[in-house]
């Protein structure tokens, strides 16, 4: 039955076509990963579902659908576009590596430890650089913590270029595979830390990993919080450099942003920052200080 289904398909044609695309998909495994992990994040949403909803402060039904609705986008721009716009620039840097270096245990630990050290910095400059924040905003938009809000995210990540900041680790040798694979399995961990349900874990756990209660204290917009704990599965590259707030169960987050966005529009909503940001940099001045826009954080304001 096997030969006959692969003779049906090599007598169509169009076996050229899937080898193409099998090839085509390969290049950015990490989709697919995310793809066979969104049943899975699914289920554990409708778990806390049952356990939050009848507390409108954690839960709404309509956004998490929104929610759903906005990673659904990231991810198919993420798998259309990642093999034309990124995976050139990291075959293009791969070419020219400082190491040859083998897939064993040593280099899978020290890409994911790579991989996460990278994202310390790519999630630092999204919030303090404005061209940068300008996608990653819709993720912290939501006024509510729950899994759904882990899967808000911007259909225009692929274009606004932060899959440069692990471009060092391709030079360095670790073939762009395996870094795209190490960053979707850091993106499933960290949708299991958007949760109010979980308080603090063992001390140990919290001194070393991010948790639930480390990441809400990102999602917080009250000033104390705002810009700190930065880091993906690890918690101690805020440790190291200075990022770190513990949750103040006497203060807890307030969750959302500083500027409000009321929309149920999904395009508004991925794009709302990106229109703000142009109409500052439309008004009138000198040409530097129109783009210092572009690099500036999100609050700063120009003096001419």
């Amino acid at each position: 039955m096997y030969e006959l289904m692969t003779t049906t398909i090599r007598e169509s044609g169009l076996e050229g076509l899937w080898t193409w695309l099998s090839t085509w998909l390969a290049l950015d495994a990490r989709q697919l990963i995310f793809m066979v992990a969104t049943p899975v994040f699914i289920g554990v949403t409708l778990w806390e579902y049952r356990r939050i909803r009848h507390d409108k402060r954690l839960m709404d039904v309509g956004e998490a659908f929104r929610n759903f609705g906005l990673g659904a986008g990231y991810q198919v721009t993420e798998l259309l576009f990642a093999g034309i716009i990124a995976f050139p620039a990291y075959a293009l840097v791969y070419h020219f590596r400082l190491l040859d270096l083998e897939l064993n245990w040593l280099t899978a630990v020290l890409v994911l430890i790579g991989v996460d050290l990278c994202f310390y910095w790519m999630h630092r400059c999204s919030h303090r650089m404005r061209w940068f924040w300008a996608a990653h905003v819709v993720h912290h938009s939501s006024e509510r913590m729950n899994f759904s809000t882990a899967m808000r995210q911007n259909a225009t990540n692929i274009f606004n270029g932060n899959w440069i900041f692990y471009l060092p680790l391709a030079l360095i040798g670790f073939n762009p595979v395996w870094i795209g694979v190490a960053y979707a399995l850091s993106l499933v961990y960290q949708f299991f830390i958007h949760t109010t349900l979980v308080g603090r874990l063992h001390p140990w756990l919290e001194m070393v990993f991010n948790t639930p209660s480390h990441h809400r204290v990102h999602h917080g917009r009250n000033p104390q919080y705002i810009d700190q704990n930065y880091g993906g599965v690890l918690i101690v590259w805020d440790r190291l450099f200075g990022t770190f707030v513990p949750e103040d169960s006497a203060n807890p987050p307030e969750y959302g942003i500083t500027r409000q966005v009321y929309s149920n529009n999904l395009i508004r909503l991925w794009t709302h920052e990106y229109v703000d940001l142009f109409r500052d940099m439309r008004r009138p001045g000198k040409l530097i200080s129109r783009l210092k826009h572009l690099w500036m954080p999100p609050d700063w304001e120009r003096s001419d």
